[in-house]
């Protein structure tokens, strides 16, 4: 994966805005980069023990790690045969802990009928190591596919398995399926990661409609941080699919605020707390002026209520602002 003078100039701007989080930020914190903390994987074998899976229940709502290497132990996690089953990822610089992945699991949680499953990989997405996170999404996909196998070894049904992930996350749900004798049924992708991505990301690196029977993405800072345009079998590009209502700042920081937004907004629609209703439109996101609402097909509300059979862009407006503190 080679980089340009723009990548390079990408990579420069995000690490500036992460370490400088206001415009009057003290430059001579730039300096203080800690490469020695970046991870390249050049080991691919699972488990790995710096790719973690930890497993919530409703009756057990609290973290349970769990071992890959005995794919018949599920039970004796309290996990359950008859409910659905959930893969929630992070992208760059998370954890499974952290805000916004942490309400995504809470929402889940709160349905009752979910055994949700954590996929920590942040010793391999450190920042400012963006470059090593990517090349690691190999292993991290591998690994994940393993505990995928673990859940229908043990009696789900795929059909009743989501893997949801954001930004680089969302990349990942993709790769678990490299590594699938059948691939996933379904994946939602929270503003799938753009950053080099876009350019130099092949079809094995990026979320695709091929990655599932059914792929769902919803985008939130389409064409900065997130990806553009139609990328699953129904995306939804909401309130312009570029800046969200409620992020303030700089421009860095309102793009990071609004590529978070995707999780906030999806856990909303998770927990059925706000209706958000998709109305048909053109595949481009984000939109520039019109949004081209089309009336060809039926309109349908985010979350788990959407249809498998929904096909093409829809566009939301939301005017409330929702609460997405991010770390």
């Amino acid at each position: 994966m080679c980089l340009t003078k723009c990548g390079i100039l990408l990579l420069l701007i995000i690490t500036f805005t992460e370490i400088v989080p206001e415009s009057n930020g003290d430059l001579m914190s730039m300096v203080d980069f800690r490469y020695w903390r970046c991870v390249m994987k050049r080991e691919w074998s699972c488990p790995d023990s710096e790719i973690n899976f930890f497993l919530y229940t409703p009756e057990h709502p609290y973290k349970q790690w769990v071992d890959v290497r005995h794919p018949h132990n599920l039970h004796h996690y309290g996990w359950d045969s008859k409910k659905n089953n959930v893969l929630i990822i992070h992208g760059f610089n998370g954890t499974h802990s952290k805000t916004p992945m942490s309400y995504i699991r809470d929402a889940y949680l709160s349905r009752k009928d979910y055994n949700v499953f954590m996929v920590d990989w942040s010793p391999l997405t450190r920042f400012p190591c963006y470059l090593s996170a990517l090349s690691n999404l190999k292993l991290a996909g591998q690994c994940t596919a393993q505990l995928y196998s673990q859940i229908t070894q043990a009696g789900a049904l795929a059909r009743k398995i989501t893997c949801v992930g954001h930004s680089l996350g969302a990349h990942l749900c993709g790769m678990i399926s490299n590594h699938l004798t059948e691939k996933q049924y379904k994946i939602v992708g929270l503003d799938p990661a753009r950053p080099l991505v876009s350019s130099y990301g092949s079809r094995q690196f990026r979320l695709s409609r091929d990655d599932a029977h059914v792929v769902q993405v919803v985008h939130t800072n389409a064409g900065f941080l997130g990806e553009t345009g139609l990328v699953g079998h129904a995306d939804f590009c909401v309130n312009g699919g570029r800046m969200q209502p409620g992020c303030k700042g700089h421009f860095m920081r309102r793009s990071r605020c609004s590529h978070f937004m995707s999780s906030c907004y999806f856990a909303a629609s998770v927990r059925r707390r706000v209706r958000m209703i998709g109305i048909p439109c053109d595949t481009s996101c984000p939109k520039q002026g019109r949004w081209g609402l089309r009336f060809d097909r039926k309109t349908v509300t985010l979350g788990d209520q959407v249809p498998d059979s929904a096909r093409g862009m829809y566009c939301i407006r939301l005017d409330h602002q929702e609460d997405c503190p991010f770390d």
